[in-house]
């Protein structure tokens, strides 16, 4: 899939910096890049979240940073959707030029922890614990605010930032971004048919006539554009899946292990372990224990 640069605007002449509050998530459902940092807290939304190479599960209470011309793209779930979905959504997002207060100030010895979170932003960094509480409500202050308040919250929320110890970061630190000008649709042509088909066996012959490509080519270029293989890239896709369906506490993990596309229950345990940590039973017992 293409990631699409997106012009943001900063909220108007008189600021430097936006931020805003989204309800519908259409305009965070596409694959996309931009010069600015985006923070971004999703009080209330799931789905399947791309940061550069890595997919995983989103649910409500997410706080993410991403860096300078990161891809990324939030595939809010489909009951997000429609004339009246059931669920809404509930989104803060702030944008802001690394340079948007001078082209010194990252330079001041004061800031150096600042400048090292710009740079680690750019794979794409969770933020956890308590930290994630206090910039989530700083994120609301700041939506409000006016003025020269408006900048100190942000300073604020970047400084307590820069200082937590609970970080994540998402993508690999071998992982390169698509160029600007990657051949149009081809990736966009394997992800369209993953998205529809990963509950099925796709062969890679299969993939790889999708992608218009041999079988080795096709191997090859993947791997070249994402910096995973696609079987990897597939995997993830549907424990990504597995992990929806055990939120949903609506199957048993029989039925799970097969609405997701793997075909055997030891595939499974051993797909999902792999890609979380976690037996799938221990990440139902981790996530039901927390509500």
């Amino acid at each position: 899939m293409k990631p699409h640069l997106l012009k943001l605007s900063t909220g108007g002449p008189l600021q430097s910096f936006s931020i805003r509050q989204d309800t519908v998530p259409y305009i965070n459902n596409r694959w996309h890049y931009h010069p600015e940092v985006e923070l971004i807290h999703i009080k209330k939304g799931e789905g399947l979240q791309f940061v550069g190479d890595s997919i995983q599960r989103f649910a409500s209470d997410e706080l993410l940073l991403i860096g300078s011309n990161l891809s990324h793209y939030w595939r809010f779930d489909e009951a997000y959707f429609g004339d009246a979905p059931p669920v809404k959504a509930d989104i803060r997002v702030a944008h802001f030029s690394e340079k948007f207060w001078g082209d010194q100030f990252l330079r001041l010895p004061e800031n150096a922890l600042l400048k090292s979170l710009l740079e680690r932003a750019k794979l794409g960094l969770r933020i956890v614990g308590p930290t994630k509480v206090a910039v989530g409500q700083l994120l609301e202050e700041c939506l409000l605010a006016e003025g020269t308040k408006k900048i100190i919250l942000l300073l604020q929320i970047l400084d307590l930032t820069a200082k937590c110890q609970q970080v994540q970061e998402l993508s690999s630190l071998g992982f390169k971004d698509l160029p600007e000008n990657a051949e149009e649709g081809r990736i966009n042509r394997i992800y369209e048919y993953s998205f529809a088909n990963f509950k099925n066996r796709i062969e890679t012959e299969k993939i790889a006539e999708v992608a218009h490509l041999s079988t080795n080519s096709f191997c090859r270029y993947f791997k070249s554009k994402t910096g995973k293989t696609y079987s990897q890239f597939l995997m993830e896709l549907r424990v990504g899946q597995a992990c929806k369906l055990i939120r949903e506490n609506r199957l048993d993990m029989k039925r799970i292990c097969f609405e997701s596309g793997f075909h055997n229950l030891t595939s499974f345990h051993k797909s999902f372990k792999s890609a979380t940590g976690k037996t799938p039973l221990h990440y139902q017992q981790e996530f039901f224990n927390k509500k």
